[in-house]
């Protein structure tokens, strides 16, 4: 058998050098961005009115992508079936309007009623352990260890929102709605592994986001938001905030994580699940001065714990395998 020329065998010897830096850039770029979202949103929902900011948010990133699709592939790039575009509909309304929608919700309203950015990723990180049970109610039983770690990240669940009577103590609406959200996030991230859906992963978020964003528009028709909405009242660090989410959180994050599906394995991959939540804690201290208290600190130490464990002992067969239907969850887009 011949070997291969010098010139090919020098290129493919520079990509094999290549690799773990653009692993490891693409990683922190997930770690930062999506750990930095949580913050974004808080400053968004200052000025914005909370649901019509998140269905901008993935109409404008949505829209964006679909375009750089067709540009870049041509008249059928995003090309699908009844089938698969209810599907990814489906699982859009689930993951951005439910999940993100909700996350939205708890972190706006005055102090003392809007939940701490920090704490929201920290009820997030919850989501894999939530898939994990979604999986053994439909008679796919995960290791021992697995359920260990589910049960950890339980009970550090508990000891954070549990009260403590004091004003730092979390606020137990907004931590309840960010549960329902890690929910709603979780049975899509579920289901997605599971339903018809389109090929391309970047075709299916873009429908993903184009739904999500109608029905979050729709729920904020409902709510008043519309005729509340006045462009001039909005603060520029809110316009700013919400720029950033579209295109560092919901673009060239996603991005990253797809990439990184196809070029890492799933276990690493899966690390950002319990990073971003400490990113978040950090970014809310340091920049607006949102408490860290002794209970946070346990609490979100064994979520983190939990979720790390139950990460550690999956291992998909493949590696797009975790982002539907394994340990870590459908990409977060935040």
């Amino acid at each position: 058998m011949s070997s291969p020329p010098p010139s090919a065998a020098a290129a493919v010897g520079r990509r094999a050098d290549l690799a773990p830096t653009l692993i490891w850039t693409a990683l922190i770029v997930v770690y930062l961005l999506w750990g930095s979202t949580y913050l974004a949103i808080r400053i968004t929902v200052e000025t914005l009115p909370p649901l019509l900011s998140a269905a901008l948010r993935f109409a404008v990133a949505g829209l964006i992508l679909a375009v750089v699709l067709r540009l870049r592939r041509g008249p059928g790039a995003l090309r699908v079936d009844r089938r698969q575009l209810a599907s990814a509909a489906l699982v859009g309304v689930l993951l951005l309007a439910g999940g993100n929608g909700l996350v939205v919700l708890a972190e706006s309203g005055p102090p003392g009623v809007a939940l701490p950015s920090g704490i929201a990723a920290l009820l997030v990180a919850t989501v894999p352990l939530l898939v994990v049970l979604l999986r053994a109610a439909t008679g796919d039983c995960p290791p021992i260890w697995t359920f260990a770690g589910v049960t950890l990240g339980f009970v550090g669940l508990v000891l954070l929102v549990l009260p403590a009577g004091s004003s730092d103590a979390v606020p137990l609406v907004g931590a309840l709605t960010v549960v329902a959200g890690a929910v709603s996030w979780s049975v899509g991230s579920f289901l997605s592994g599971r339903i018809r859906m389109p090929a391309d992963p970047f075709v299916a978020t873009v429908y993903e986001m184009l739904a999500g964003a109608l029905v979050l528009a729709v729920i904020a028709a409902g709510r008043g938001e519309l005729s509340d909405f006045h462009p001039a009242a909005v603060s520029t660090r809110s316009w700013l905030a919400l720029g950033y989410l579209m295109v560092a959180g919901s673009l060239v994050a996603f991005t990253a994580y797809v990439w990184l599906l196809h070029n890492a394995p799933i276990s690493l991959v899966s690390t950002y699940a319990y990073v971003n939540p400490a990113v978040a804690v950090a970014l809310g201290a340091l920049l607006v001065a949102e408490p860290i208290t002794p209970q946070v600190l346990l609490g979100g130490a064994v979520i983190v714990a939990g979720v790390a464990l139950v990460v550690s002992t999956e291992r998909p067969r493949r590696a797009g395998a975790g982002s539907r239907s394994g340990a870590a969850p459908v990409s977060s887009r935040r």
